[in-house]
């Protein structure tokens, strides 16, 4: 087992998940208004996703990346719907008085759902990971040095979700129910803009 090349999957997974895109967005706002697990369930989707793109690129799934990739049109265009169905969503969402209930399963397993499925919408990401992991030489193969990767980049991205979650919570009491209500309206329109980029896009 070379742990190498389990450090560089987890650098990788963490370079990866930290820009804020608009899946970040719905992690932070999750995060304010409902507590800190939502943000972390939030993100945990999205690692799902990062480690599902990572299997792809470094076991050399060719077959599955044309499909995804000629497809992109269409996958594109149904994310960018979703980012303004959850925009307008979350922007007309009044402030939460409590942290949602960890016994919620059934809205928490939704916040967990919509992440990946945000996040598979993004084919740029797929395209970063070919091009990583070919450079690394774990790509296209297979074996112990791909498995290793994949799991490095999903738990590098969980890593991050995890501290950024946690960071946000921190900050959270210190929040007024005015400022989150803010917060969706602001964090709504954002959302709102993302999809409509990505509807853009398509012409």
């Amino acid at each position: 087992m070379d742990g190498a090349m389990f450090l560089r999957g987890l650098l990788i997974g963490l370079s990866v998940a930290a820009p804020v895109g608009p899946v970040g967005v719905l992690c932070i706002r999750r995060t304010l208004a409902e507590g800190r697990l939502a943000g972390l369930i939030t993100g945990l989707g999205v690692a799902t996703a990062d480690g599902i793109y990572a299997g792809i690129a470094g076991f050399g799934l060719s077959v599955a990346a044309s499909l995804l990739l000629g497809g992109q049109k269409w996958i594109r265009g149904i994310g960018g719907l979703f980012l303004c169905y959850l925009g307008i969503r979350t922007a007309r969402t009044p402030p939460a008085e409590k942290a949602a209930d960890p016994a919620a399963g059934r809205t928490l397993l939704g916040m967990y759902a919509s992440a990946p499925a945000l996040a598979l919408t993004n084919l740029a990401t797929i395209l970063s990971f070919i091009a990583i992991f070919a450079g690394l030489g774990g790509g296209g193969r297979g074996g112990g040095n791909a498995t290793l990767l994949v799991i490095g980049v999903l738990v590098g991205s969980a890593l991050w979700w995890l501290v950024l979650s946690t960071g946000v919570a921190a900050l959270r009491r210190q929040i007024t129910p005015r400022m989150l209500r803010w917060i969706n309206r602001h964090s709504g329109a954002v959302l709102v803009l993302f999809g409509l980029l990505a509807i853009a896009s398509l012409r």
